[in-house]
């Protein structure tokens, strides 16, 4: 048994060890504006429920462990005293991971993030329009735990609109389970299935992803790829030219001959199977060849 006294290792090894060791997490998928209605949005998976009577939610942004700053989310929330708490199921994984890259202030994460804002009816901060459960809240109070790097702020909030998606709920009007597919948050690039088990999700790029904005158009439109595909394929800094496709397609007998005489729509779909295998790489070097 190996036994940790918090104050002799350093905030990041004792970070990384709770979250190895508490999970699977809940996320929050939470939609704030600035006082401007400037929209954020970012995961958080120090959450839970905490009462049905009156309905109360907890999440908690923790300050920066590198430089001890805050983040949006609680600057907004303090601002506006409001926030929307979108659940996250399997199909926007990757969009919610996305969405956490540290993009500079006033960039709207849902537009990077390809998300689609739904105007709320009680609060200012946008719905996420495809995740399965929203919870419109005002913020009864915000509890800082500390001022040093690391430290969490208990952002206690107050469900006052919940809406769900009908495909999730059974004959009875309750939510099924299997049908929400929820994902939840483990230690590292972690994640669990609710109703499949653990898979991974590579952590944001520590530059800036290009954002789901700035994909081609036919492939932003395409009836192959999904909203995970698409967060996939827009966590790079940047599209290989046609003449580095072109470069790398060539050196590759098997793809060259597969893509050579395909259309579009098989372009993608072969595309996707390196997507599959989270080979994003060469998946983006198949559809920069043609």
């Amino acid at each position: 048994m190996v036994t940790i006294n918090p104050s002799e290792v350093s905030t990041g090894k004792l970070h990384g060890l709770m979250l190895g060791a508490i999970g699977p997490r809940p996320i929050a998928f939470a939609s704030t504006i600035d006082e401007k209605g400037t929209p954020n949005l970012s995961p958080f998976s120090f959450f839970n429920v905490f009462s049905a009577n009156p309905p109360i939610l907890i999440f908690s942004p923790a300050r920066r462990v590198r430089d001890n700053t805050t983040k949006h989310t609680l600057e907004n929330s303090k601002s506006t005293k409001e926030v929307v708490i979108n659940m996250v199921n399997y199909d926007i994984v990757q969009q919610m991971s996305l969405s956490s890259t540290e993009y500079p202030d006033g960039v709207n994460e849902f537009i990077k993030s390809g998300l689609t804002m739904v105007p709320s009816e009680k609060v200012g901060p946008y719905r996420v329009g495809e995740s399965p459960v929203q919870f419109e809240c005002k913020v009864n109070e915000i509890v800082p735990m500390g001022k040093e790097g690391g430290a969490g702020n208990l952002i206690i909030c107050e469900v006052v609109l919940m809406h769900i998606n009908e495909n999730v709920l059974d004959e009875n009007e309750r939510i099924d389970q299997d049908k929400i597919d929820q994902v939840a948050r483990m230690g590292g690039n972690w994640y669990t299935r609710a109703n499949k088990g653990m898979f991974e999700v590579p952590k944001p790029l520590s530059t800036i992803g290009i954002g789901v904005d700035r994909l081609p158009e036919d492939i932003k439109n395409s009836t192959v790829f999904t909203g995970n595909d698409l967060g996939k394929l827009a966590n790079v800094e940047g599209i290989p030219t046609k003449g580095e496709a072109l470069d790398f397609v060539n050196n590759q007998d098997d793809i060259k001959d597969k893509i050579e005489l395909a259309n579009q729509i098989e372009i993608h779909k072969f595309a996707k199977q390196y997507l599959d295998q989270d080979d994003i790489d060469t998946a983006w070097n198949i559809l920069s060849a043609k």
